[in-house]
């Protein structure tokens, strides 16, 4: 059986690995959960699974009640550090995950990543600890890991990622009218069940940058030979192109998961009956457009800055995550979203060889700075 602890189990991506894990509970043994402060769901997670350990956000009662269950209450960093772990599901968002993950992978234990700071922080670093210890990094999210199942057993030169993009739920809505559009309206994604912050920054594109960000530093690939394109039924969910002109794509029904099945059953491939399959006959037509960059002007401007590397990424995932919580809570509108990045973007001081405290801290600052702008603006 395969030992695996998950950072992030009570979110979107965390409950849907331990219905992958429950489909097939021969396969795994659950040592740890950590969530937020969704503890009544942890506590069913507890009873469910049988973890030897957890953590949570949640008050001193609360943390004591569930250690009713006999189960040591441990940090993240303690969590991620048990040398008993086969695979550590990083499911989080936000910072929180990047020093617990980064120490899993220095101990070489492998990953499954979903939590986008990661690399998008500290890329190089987290890739470079994982070349010194022999760990590995599997991607769960869809397009990532579609480019790593396309990339198997080739020893061919990439000519192209091509990373497919849904368009969000602003897709069909004219330019004009983006700026009346509504967090009720924007969290009505046309395709995927996902958490608040990824819907988000799926309407506003900025998640393809994330993505971009990702491929270049998981599959070594310049951001030159990166592109996204439009492809609004969500079943391509990435695509190769290889010197030669062939293309390699991987299809399936927009359910995520599908990819964390693959990721943690990998290298096995087995029957399930939870997840949906595709009928390439009741779809009829795959499309795929140009973006449309006055629509989703994050993607020109979070591009051009994540190409600076150094720390403006880590800036960049900051500044993204203020903006999207000050539009959730009605302070801004959506259209103010990439403004606001920008804005908050120019102020920021690039550190050479920075550390992973660095990289934290500048993430940290930048969202603390960005929604010191918004305020001042009012």
């Amino acid at each position: 059986m395969k030992n695996i602890s998950i950072l992030g189990s009570t979110g979107s991506i965390g409950t849907q690995t331990l219905q992958v894990v429950k489909d097939f509970s021969d396969k795994f043994n659950v040592l740890g959960l950590a969530a937020g402060e969704n503890i009544s769901l942890l506590s069913e997670q507890i009873l469910k699974f049988n973890p030897d350990y957890f953590h949570c956000n949640g008050s001193n009662d609360q943390i004591s009640q569930l250690s009713t269950y006999s189960k040591p209450s441990l940090n993240l960093l303690e969590m991620a550090a048990d040398p008993n772990i086969d695979l550590l599901v990083t499911a989080t968002s936000g910072t929180v995950a990047i020093e617990p993950t980064l120490k899993a992978i220095e101990n070489g234990t492998n990953i499954a990543l979903a939590n986008k700071e990661t690399i998008v922080v500290a890329g190089e670093l987290v890739t470079q600890a994982a070349k010194t210890s022999g760990a590995y990094i599997y991607p769960l999210d869809s397009e990532p890991n579609a480019i790593w199942q396309c990339l198997e057993g080739e020893t061919s030169s990439i000519k192209k990622l091509i990373i497919t993009a849904s368009g969000g739920s602003v897709r069909d809505v004219p330019i004009e009218k983006l700026g009346d559009i509504t967090p009720k309206d924007a969290l009505n994604h046309p395709n995927w069940q996902m958490g608040s912050k990824i819907t988000i920054d799926s309407a506003t594109m900025m998640n393809k940058i994330f993505e971009i960000i990702e491929a270049h530093y998981l599959f070594n690939v310049p951001f030159e030979n990166i592109e996204i394109v439009i492809h609004p039924q969500s079943i391509v969910h990435s695509l190769v192109e290889f010197e030669d002109g062939s293309i390699k794509a991987v299809l399936s029904a927009p359910d995520m998961r599908i990819p964390i099945q693959y990721a943690l059953l990998y290298p096995e491939r087995i029957f399930s009956n939870s997840t949906p399959k595709l009928e390439l006959k009741e779809i009829g037509n795959l499309n795929f457009l140009e973006p449309d960059y006055l629509k989703y002007p994050c993607i020109e401007m979070a591009l051009e800055i994540a190409k600076r590397g150094l720390s403006w990424p880590a800036a960049l995932a900051g500044a993204d995550e203020a903006a999207v919580d000050l539009f959730l809570n009605g302070k801004i509108g959506f259209m103010d979203i990439p403004l606001l990045i920008e804005k908050s973007l120019k102020q920021h001081v690039p550190i050479n060889q920075p550390n992973i405290k660095d990289l934290i801290s500048v993430s940290e600052i930048s969202e603390k700075l960005t929604r010191e702008i918004a305020g001042n603006d009012k």
